[in-house]
């Protein structure tokens, strides 16, 4: 049991860091930006357009 041990971490260690690489390289591809970019929009659609301010000089 304890030889086992050194080697199931490493194994752990191993597989975390291609886990992360793999979900980087996922969310970052090309192809989802426009996906991305209307999800970010969502929370600022219910949002009232401002009113123009009037020029006041001093």
């Amino acid at each position: 049991m304890l030889a086992i041990y050194p080697m199931l971490k490493a194994a752990w260690v191993v597989w975390f860091f291609l886990m992360f690489g793999f979900i980087i390289a996922w969310v970052l591809r090309p192809g989802r930006r426009r996906s991305y970019e209307a999800l970010a929009d969502i929370p600022l659609r219910d949002e009232l357009p401002r009113a123009p301010r009037a020029n006041r000089s001093i």
